[in-house]
């Protein structure tokens, strides 16, 4: 089930943190997360999930940035946000996917324990300009059932800045050079 934004609220300095908080961003059943003023680019032509990628660092200036088709841009949520005992979700607003903005690709599933800031994954179908501050996505939360397992990663948690795939040190913390799933099989 998902909570509703009086839920959210109830929850707050309990099971959900949000900070900082804004009533204003409350929904019926979300809350909006703003757009930090940073973006994260990688130089790269071919990204290697082995290795660690160069990024360049932009700044999005009050008269806003322009998000070109064809290039990723990653950035974060001005909150940072703290849930226990839930399932935190993030989805891109309906105004802004109208805009033809995906805001998080594939990465909107948060884990329980989450403690951080949200790494947004943008792509824009066309050329769009986009402004700091501007309430970007929304978080929900889902109940749970079964015993609870919060989130512990040396990769994503408690992150203070956006943070571009450390895919690669899954692969350093492997002896095998073949990556070997979570499960035990082989790729190779």
């Amino acid at each position: 089930m998902i909570l509703t934004g009086s839920e959210i609220k109830a929850r707050l300095s309990k099971d959900i943190v949000i900070e900082p908080y804004d009533e204003n961003l409350l929904n019926p059943n979300s809350y909006n997360l703003r757009l930090h003023n940073e973006l994260l680019v990688y130089e790269e032509i071919v990204l290697d999930m082995r290795r660690p990628n160069r990024l360049r660092r932009y700044t999005i200036p009050d008269e806003g940035f322009v998000l070109n088709p064809n290039q990723l841009y990653l950035a974060r949520t001005v909150e940072r946000t703290e849930t226990h005992n839930l399932v935190p979700m993030i989805e891109g607003r309906s105004s802004i996917g109208r805009l033809g903005l995906f805001v998080h690709i594939t990465a909107g599933f948060g884990d329980i324990g989450f403690k951080g800031f949200w790494t947004l994954e943008m792509y824009a179908i066309q050329p769009v300009r986009i402004y700091p501050g501007v309430p970007i996505c929304q978080i929900f939360y889902h109940t749970i059932q079964g015993e609870v397992v919060d989130y512990d990663s040396d990769k994503y948690q408690n992150n203070q800045d956006i943070q571009p795939s450390l895919l690669y040190k899954e692969w350093q913390s492997k002896k095998d050079p073949q990556l070997r799933l979570s499960f035990g099989q082989e790729i190779g």
